[in-house]
Order: C-alpha cells, then structure tokens, then sequence
C-alpha cells in the first residue's frame, strides 16, 4: 500500500517557475492545494537574480505530494488519523477567513482553513471584497487555487493603479512614562496601499519605539486594521528587583507547629516530638543567595536599572559548620538542632526541666545525652544515643542508652518498668524491674525481685546493699553485702557465662522443643492419612489431599528451621564452654537459704546460712571460700554533660 501510494504522489505534479525558491514553492503550494510543508520538490532551474535587472531567470522546480501527504493511513497511522480527527472536533468552531490586501507590490489574498465545523471561505466572498474595493484587475485561476490551497499566506491575485500620496497614514503616540507605544491609522483613500507588516514596523522604528515591538498584535492590524482608534503596538519591561538573600531551614523553627504523632488513628500526646534530632553531617540549613535585579527598558531602549537584592547574614553556632559548597550548614555531631539568639546550634545535651510528662513533652527521643532534673513517670520512655541522668526515680517506664543509666534516686519499676544500657546502669536502687547492661550494674542500696543481667559485674556496695528474690546473672562477678533474706525469698543468681548467650541458649532449647512436639504430631497424621490411602487403594477426598500437602510443606519448613536452631545451639555451647571466665558470688556479711547459686554448668541451692564467703567454681562444683571483696570502689561515672 506504502508503494501505491508514492506512485500516485508521483503522478501527481506540476512544474512552477518564480523569481526564487520560495516564491516558487508558494506558486506550487497554490496548483496543488497543498501548504508548503506538505510539499516535496525537485529543482529543474535554480535560477538567478541578475546585475540591475540584466541575466535574470526564474526559479523552476516540479513539486508533487509528499509521501506522508499521499500516504493512505493504515495501521498506526490510521490510529493517528483518528487521533487526529478528534482531536479536530474538540477544537472550537470557526469559520474561515478571505482577507484582500492592497500593497504597493500589487492585489494580495489570504485565505484562512476554518477551524472545527466553521464554514470555508469561497470565491464568492473574494470577489466581494474585490468589489467593494474596487479591484477590476486580477487573476481568476490564481484565486480559485488559494481559496482551495487556504495555507493562510499572502498571494498576489493583480494589479491596481497604486497611487502612494493615497496610502494610509500612521502617528505613534508613546505613553506611560515611555512604556507603551499605540498607533493611530488613517484609512486609505483611492488607489492607495493599505498598511502592511514592514510598513508598520519600520514606520515604529523610524519614530523612536526600539523595543518591545509586539510583532503579533501588527500581524493582527495588517489582517484587520483598526482605523481611527489607538492600537497598542509596544510595550516596555518593567525592573524586576532581585530576591533578597534568605536561609531555608532543613527543620522546624516554630515550635508551635510541631504536631503530634498518630497511633492507631488515634493522637498519641506522649510523642510529641519537641526534640529534633540530627547526626552529624546531616544539611541543617542552606543560605539562597541574593539575586541580581533584572532592568527593564523603555519602548525607545531607555535601560531602566533594578536593585540588587541584599544578604543576609548566615550565623553558626556551636557544632555546626559549614559544607564544601559554602551555603550549606551541617551537624558536626549528633544531638539536637535549635536556634539561640538567631544562631543554628546542635546541642549534645537534652535537658528536661522536671518529671518526664506531659507538662514536660511526653516521650523523649535524643542522639545526645539526655539529662533529667525530675523523675520519670510510669508509662513514658526515655531514649538517647549517649547517657541518661535522672535526679530523681524512674518509675515503670522504659529508659534505654547507648552509654550509662544513672539514677540519682531509685528504679521502681513495678514488674514492668525496662532499663538497657550500652554500658552501665547506676541507681541507688532497683526494685521490681528489668535491667540489662552491655558492661556493669550498681546498686548502693541493694537489688529487689528485679530480674537483672550484665555482661561483666552486678555490684551492690553500701550500707543497705542487699541482692533479694528476682534472677540476676553477670559474665564475671555479683556481690553483695547480703544475699537473700530471712524469710527465705527465692533469689537465682549466674555468673561464669555470657549472659545474652545464655539466654539464647535458653531461647533456642524452648523453640527446638516445640518444633520436635509439633513435628511428632504431623509425622502422626500423615501416618493416619496414609494408612487411609492404602486402605481405600490410592483414593483420598480431595480435602484429605489437599491437608497432605499443606502439613508436609510444613513439615518441610520446620526440619529446615530445626537444623539451623541446632547448628546456632552448637556453636553457642561451643562459645560458652570456651569462656575463660571464671566467675564468683560474694556476700560480704550473710548469705540466706533460698538463694540458689550457677557458676558455669555447676549449681548450688543454699539449704544454711553463710556469713562473709566468696563462691567460686573448681573442678566443675561449687566451692565456699574466703570472702573476696570486689577489685575496686565503683563510683558513679563523671558525666560530662553534667547540668547540675
């Protein structure tokens, strides 16, 4: 189909001739019917422009179709067509437009293609014009051909008797302070030119208006000129004054419109979020810096100037700086971003200034230290990449650090109340909570039905320093001035081991165990099932089928679940009894029955009092030796944060 139709794009052609290229493509455009674009050609003569009018030929080229143009649409291009086709309906109705002009080159004509299902223009309507014109002189063929072309350019149709003292006449009037420039058209008399495109410009320039020249609204005038009324030809540009400098913060600096967290479509005012955290390199700010003015002109290029816009000053406060770049602010470390006294700061301290509630802000989330000067109600949670300093008492709350827990007072923490550190935790003491510590936990006044693990030493020293009920366990060392109590509370207590291995031992043995009993009960169903298979020769209810493959895909999954359990348990026991840690248990006054002692794999249930003993572990069993007091006074740490 694509060849048939550049056979007949090639039948059909026409050989035109004018006094250039562009000419004479205008002639071919008007014997085809055609705009310009759709045409294709081949030059016969090139033509020349001669020396005073001597030696001077015409253009002549053979123009037909071009192949898009012939094209029948098919497959992706009929889609198109379509495409195309309504896109055409959805444009607004408008009729066609004939429009003659009398320029002091000769008759011209424009034809205008109507737009949606607006009407075309006829021959009829041109030759109106050309009457009411009084136009006697022109070239039928040549005007059927545009009106059927309709390309919307200017084609010569004939003559007139031109007569230039007829034309029409222009004044230029400039206005507002030199920015807008209008004309005003006298119409022409007889035999007279109408004002054409380059009339009008070079008139406007001839007269002073240089700039803002609205091509546009001339080609509008020279299609349908406005005669004895002001036209708007030019305007000027107004100064634009350039933006201030200005900082764009990468935080909130109103307080007021930090919002609180939704949980469960439910508002959660514990979080409300007051502490904007940042780590360190972390883009706290970026300065925008001032930008030029951009001067306007004047219609007769009179340069208007604009003003710069104005810095402003990009202030730094303590451990911030800034980047490569030069406008970006960064963190030096972590903590939290405030502004004081107009300066971006990043504070490795979060003080709160009482009991951590409400009143206080809720929850307190921070990547410095944190530092309280109250206690820590029940229900709210303290978290910080550094140490946590509570003047008063922690209640059932959950407190978690990446250094040391120190707590002026006590931790009371009601069977609920969590406490983890990286490093230590320091209390006067612990009662009722869970306490987890990456190196030591100490107590002055002793450790009451907590349930408390440290990595290296549980150390309770003071007049009151008593360990009583709960489960502790430490890597290398638990004393205590008393262990126990008359009323003979159960109290555990493990060193010799690595307590988070030990617990995950614990871990892992629980889930081995359920895997073995929940294996023993599908080993026995899928007997069941089978034994029905071969009772009913092969043939089960489809549901049977169905519960067969569901339980040995489990089956499947938990034989590959307890090989890993069993190979993480073997290296765990391998880990442990390779601990060169020896451990001990000291009491520096008493130890009560109902104590029961673990030093490695060796256990001993105290069933009678012990006064100032150390236990250590020979020979895998549990020895009662002399009393070892600790290898150093424990002191609460410095903090260097300190707010006191």
């Amino acid at each position: 189909m694509r060849l048939q139709a550049e056979e007949d794009r090639k039948s059909k052609w026409v050989q035109v001739e004018g006094e250039d290229l562009d000419d004479a493509l205008r002639q071919a455009a008007i014997e085809l019917a055609l705009p310009i674009k759709k045409i294709e050609y081949e030059i016969r003569e090139p033509g020349k422009r001669g020396t005073f009018g001597l030696g001077r030929k015409n253009c002549v080229i053979v123009a037909y179709p071009s192949l898009e143009t012939a094209a029948v649409p098919f497959g992706d291009d009929f889609l198109e067509a379509e495409k195309q086709e309504e896109t055409d309906e959805a444009v607004r109705d408008k009729d066609g437009e004939s429009i003659i002009r009398l320029f002091p080159e000769g008759v011209f004509l424009k034809v205008i293609n109507p737009a949606g299902k607006g009407s075309r223009p006829t021959e009829r309507d041109v030759y109106a014009q050309l009457q009411r014109r009084k136009v006697e002189n022109y070239n039928k063929n040549i005007i059927q051909r545009v009106v059927r072309a309709a390309d919307g350019r200017y084609v010569k149709i004939g003559d007139f008797d031109y007569n230039p003292a007829n034309d029409s006449i222009l004044t230029v009037d400039i206005t507002d302070f030199d920015m807008k420039a209008y004309i005003l058209c006298r119409p022409p008399s007889m035999s007279g030119a109408d004002p054409n495109f380059d009339s009008v410009v070079g008139f406007l320039k001839s007269n002073g208006v240089v700039f803002g020249i609205n091509e546009e609204r001339i080609r509008e005038f020279t299609d349908h000129p406005v005669y004895n009324e002001s036209y708007l030809v030019a305007e000027g540009t107004s100064p634009v004054n350039g933006n201030d400098a200005r900082i764009l913060f990468n935080f909130e600096t109103d307080r007021t419109k930090i919002k609180l967290k939704e949980k469960n479509g439910r508002v959660d005012f514990k979080e409300s979020n007051v502490i904007q955290n940042v780590v360190e390199g972390q883009a706290l700010a970026k300065k925008i810096p001032p930008e030029e003015g951009r001067p306007g002109r004047t219609v007769s290029g009179k340069l208007l100037p604009a003003k710069d816009g104005e810095d402003v000053n990009f202030d730094l406060g303590k451990n911030v700086h800034l980047s490569d770049d030069g406008v970006t602010a960064q963190a030096s470390i972590n903590g939290q971003v405030v502004i004081v006294n107009g300066k971006i700061n990043v504070e490795p301290v979060y003080v709160v200034e009482g009991d951590v509630n409400l009143k206080t802000g809720g929850n307190v989330i921070f990547l410095g230290t944190v530092i309280v000067k109250g206690n820590v109600e029940d229900g709210y949670k303290v978290k910080a990449a550094g140490n946590i300093e509570v003047m008063g008492n922690v209640g059932k709350s959950e407190i978690d650090a990446e250094g040391d827990v120190i707590v002026h007072q006590g931790i009371t923490g009601k069977s609920r109340g969590i406490v983890h550190a990286g490093k230590g935790v320091w209390s006067k003491f612990i009662e009722n909570a869970h306490i987890e510590a990456g190196e030591l936990v100490i107590a002055s006044d002793g450790i009451i039905n907590s349930h408390v693990s440290a990595n290296q030493r549980i150390i309770c020293q003071g007049k009151r320093a008593t360990i009583v009920g709960g489960h502790l366990r430490a890597a290398e060392e638990i004393h205590a001035k008393t262990l126990g109590s008359v009323a003979g509370s159960e109290t555990i207590l493990e060193v010799g081991f690595d307590p988070k291995s030990k617990e995950r031992l614990v871990e892992l043995n629980t889930r081995i165990e359920e895997i073995r009993e929940e294996l023993d009960h599908i080993k026995q169903d899928m007997f069941t099932i089978k034994k029905l298979k071969d009772k009913r020769k092969n043939k089960l209810p489809k549901e049977k089928l169905d519960y067969l493959k569901q339980i040995s895909a489990k089956k499947g999954n938990l034989d590959e679940e307890l090989l890993e359990l069993q190979a993480e348990m073997e290296q765990l026991q391998h880990y442990l009894s390779s601990l060169k840690v020896k451990g001990r248990i000291s009491a520096a006054e008493r130890v009560f029955t109902g104590v029961v002692l673990y030093i490695k794999d060796a256990s001993l249930p105290v069933r009678s009092e012990y006064k100032s003993v150390t236990f250590i572990n020979e020979d895998d069993q549990i020895r009662v030796t002399k009393y070892i007091k600790p290898e150093e006074e424990y002191k609460t740490p410095e903090n260097a944060a300190s707010a006191n």
